[in-house]
Formats: structure tokens, C-alpha cells, sequence
């Protein structure tokens, strides 16, 4: 047999030395990524989509490994994203501005409730039947700094009052807790998401809403990230929201509703005990989740500018910030939502 030139083995070695390098960045590039998620509660059904997309496979399809983390409020959830100790979080509009006022540079890319997930209700025999007749009246809220704070505060201000000259704020917490102070009688009126409101009439507490019709332009709660984080992994948040969308489209599906009831459990076994309340608090999520008629064709996760301005100029006026922001526009993005919605 003829021997090989040293040339030839030369060669041979540099071919498989490339090889076991492709190899190796081919493994590098499918090696998921691992993202820490932070909620303002442990509600799984207010973040159905999120938990579908879990446990449908979205992320994992996506090269996604998240934990999903529940904390106290959307301030807490800022501040894990400044901390570094999330990658991503699930804030009310309002607190991200008071954070940019703050210096915090954390930009809102998704808009998950782009109708009002919030609403001003009294008890049903409440002589309340307005926001201007809860003068000098106690407003309950589940947090006193939650996204339900700064709603309410522009709710009032048109009304014509400040907080804590015309009326002032009571933390009474969610659910159970908050049907409790309605039931004592120690607020007059409550901040309530529209999950709050289900569990309180489940209890036997029937409720009537004030919000007057202006407010449902108020979106709620969406993901946010720190500038930083955007600018150094667009891929990341690209790919989170584009299986959260794939998860908004399964559980607005009628047809998925058991699925999604599932998905919801698997994450808080303790809210799906009562099955019942289960089923209202998935319908209220996702009449606040589907976007309104004139928006839909924007896509899931769009942000209106106009409905910026409305929180910007509210939390101005009710004082929750000094003053405007010198540029509102680096305080969400909407450079995702059509690869995120592409099918």
C-alpha cells in the first residue's frame, strides 16, 4: 500500500478538527436557555398563557428553560429584573413608570391585558352608584403598590380628588382576604382585578362596578425587561414571545379550555380545588386578554401609543410621578410583535 504524504494527514487533521468543532457549536446552539420569570402573584390562570405555553412545549420548542417565580406586587417584580435576579417580569404599566422616573431602565415588550384587568367595585346594596360619592371613604387594593393603585388614583383624580384628601387607600390584599374587609365594612369600595372580583362573588358577596366607561383603555399588566437584557438577548425575548403568543392563541380556543384549566393546576394545584371558580377566573382572563375588535390585526402583545399616553398623563396628574417622563418611548417596544405574531 502506498503511503499517504504528510500533507495529506495534515489535511485530514484540520478536516476533523473543523468537524469536532461544527459538532461542538451545534451542541453549543442547542443547549436551551435558562430564564427566570417573575410574577406579582401566584395566580396561574391570570397567566394562562404563560403556563400553556409551559406545559404545551412552546418553550421547549423554542430552546426556552423557564422558572417561574411569584412575588408580592409589580414593585417586587421590578425589582428582581434590577437585581438581576430575573430575566423577565410581569408588571402593571404603571409601576414601569414610576421605575423609569426612578432611573430603572426597564422597557415593557408585551402587552398582555390590553383591556383594563382592573375595575372599581362596591358591594351590589351599596349606596356608592360613582366614584365622586366615595369622598372621605376608604379604597381597598390588594397592594399598596400594585398596578391597581395608580388605575384607581386616575379613576378618582377625574373625579376630582387626591389621595388621601378626598378618599384614601387600604391594603386588604386579594381574594379571601379582600372579601373579608367588604364584608366588615372596612372599605367602601375595592380596586379589583377582574380574578379579585370573581373570587369575592363566589363567596357570596355580590358586586357592582363604578368604573366609569373611559378606563377600559387602561391596559394591565405585560413583560417587561431591563434595557440591558433587551439589548444583549433580542433572540431571548424574541423566542418568549413568540411561544407566549402560541400560548395566548391555545387558551383563547374554547375548544382548549380543559387544556388550559390543566396547565393552570399544574402550576397552582390550591386555585383549581373549586372547579367552578376555576372556569370564572379563566373567562374573565381571557375576555381582558382578547384584544378589543380595532386592535386585533395589531397582533398579540401590541402596544397603542395613545393608550401610553392616557397612564403617562394619569399617573402625571395623580402625582404618581413627579412629572412627565422626558421620552415616554423608551418605556415600551413593539419592535417583536410582528415576528411574534407571524404563523
Amino acid at each position: 500500500m502506498k503511503a499517504r504524504s504528510s500533507s495529506c494527514l495534515r489535511i485530514d487533521v484540520l478536516a476533523g478538527l473543523a468537524a469536532l468543532a461544527l459538532s461542538g457549536s451545534a451542541a453549543l446552539a442547542q443547549e436551551p436557555t435558562s430564564i427566570t420569570i417573575v410574577v406579582p402573584n401566584p395566580s396561574a390562570l391570570n397567566n394562562f398563557p404563560l403556563h400553556n405555553a409551559i406545559g404545551e412545549g412552546y418553550f421547549e420548542e423554542e430552546g426556552l428553560t423557564v422558572r417561574v417565580e411569584a412575588v408580592n406586587g409589580s414593585a417586587s417584580v421590578l425589582q428582581a429584573l434590577a437585581s438581576g435576579q430575573a430575566q423577565i417580569g410581569n408588571p402593571g404599566p404603571g409601576p414601569v413608570l414610576a421605575a423609569r422616573e426612578r432611573g430603572e431602565d426597564v422597557v415593557f415588550i408585551y402587552n398582555q391585558y390590553p383591556n383594563s384587568i382592573f375595575g372599581l367595585v362596591v358591594p351590589e346594596n351599596s349606596e356608592v352608584q360613582e366614584p365622586a360619592a366615595l369622598k372621605d371613604k376608604t379604597i381597598g387594593v390588594g397592594t399598596a403598590d400594585g398596578a391597581e393603585v395608580g388605575f384607581t388614583r386616575a379613576i378618582m383624580a377625574e373625579a376630582g380628588m387626591k389621595e388621601n384628601e378626598g378618599y384614601q387607600f387600604l391594603a386588604v390584599g386579594d381574594g379571601g382576604t379582600a372579601a373579608a374587609a367588604i364584608l366588615n365594612e372596612e372599605v367602601a369600595a375595592y380596586a379589583a382585578a377582574a380574578s379579585d372580583a370573581a373570587i369575592i362573588e363566589a363567596r357570596g358577596i355580590p358586586l357592582r362596578e363604578i368604573t366609569p366607561d373611559g378606563f377600559l383603555s387602561y391596559f394591565g399588566n405585560g413583560w417587561a425587561v431591563t434595557r440591558s437584557y433587551l439589548d444583549d438577548n433580542p433572540d431571548v425575548v424574541e423566542r418568549f414571545g413568540r411561544a407566549l403568543v402560541k400560548g395566548t392563541r391555545f387558551g383563547l380556543d374554547p375548544a382548549n379550555n380543559e387544556k388550559t384549566l390543566a396547565h393552570a393546576a399544574a402550576a397552582n394545584p390550591q386555585e383549581a380545588e373549586d372547579a367552578s371558580l376555576a372556569k370564572l377566573l379563566l373567562e374573565a382572563a381571557q375576555t381582558r386578554i382578547n384584544p378589543q375588535p380595532d386592535q386585533r390585526d395589531k397582533g398579540f402583545g401590541y402596544q397603542p401609543p395613545e393608550h401610553w399616553q392616557l397612564w403617562h398623563e394619569a399617573q402625571v396628574e395623580t402625582g404618581a410621578l413627579k412629572g412627565p417622563l422626558a421620552d415616554l418611548n423608551a418605556a415600551y417596544t413593539n419592535q417583536f410583535v410582528e415576528s411574534w405574531n407571524t404563523q
